[in-house]
Formats: C-alpha cells, structure tokens, sequence
C-alpha cells in the first residue's frame, strides 16, 4: 500500500473532515499478491480511526479477503 497524494495534517480536522482528507489518498501496489490474503494494519494512535478505515477499504477493494487491526493507543473522545 502507498500513499497516492499528499494529504495535510489531521491534527486539528474533526471525524467527518479526517474521512474526506483521506479519500483517494491510498493504493494498492500489487493487488494481486494480496487476492483472499488476511493481512494486519497497525496503527501507532487511533483517534477517530479515519486512516484505518481508510486503509481498510483500499484492501478489500484490492481483494484482500480480511483486515484485522492493532493499535498502541486509544484517545478517548
């Protein structure tokens, strides 16, 4: 996966903002490594999860069969 366009900070961007800062801004490089693959996002933070999901459904566009995700830490809202 990769990064298609450069996306500005989400720092200061509520939920909804994060959502449409992200779309379109990942790809799949080789799709077809990934076809029916299970494969594991990690994220260092989630705060309202808009890159995860973001991510998420790049891979399974792609026909990666599942996502699990793993996080270091939470922010609570």
């Amino acid at each position: 996966m990769e990064r298609t366009r450069y996306t500005p900070s989400q720092t200061t961007k509520n939920k909804s903002e994060r959502i449409t800062n992200l779309q379109g801004a990942f790809k799949v490089k080789q799709p077809d490594l990934l076809t029916d693959k299970h494969m594991l996002l990690v994220d260092d933070i989630l705060t309202t999860g808009a890159t995860l999901a973001s991510c998420t459904n790049t891979l399974l566009a792609a026909g990666v069969g599942q996502v699990s995700i793993a996080t270091i830490a939470v922010v609570e809202s």
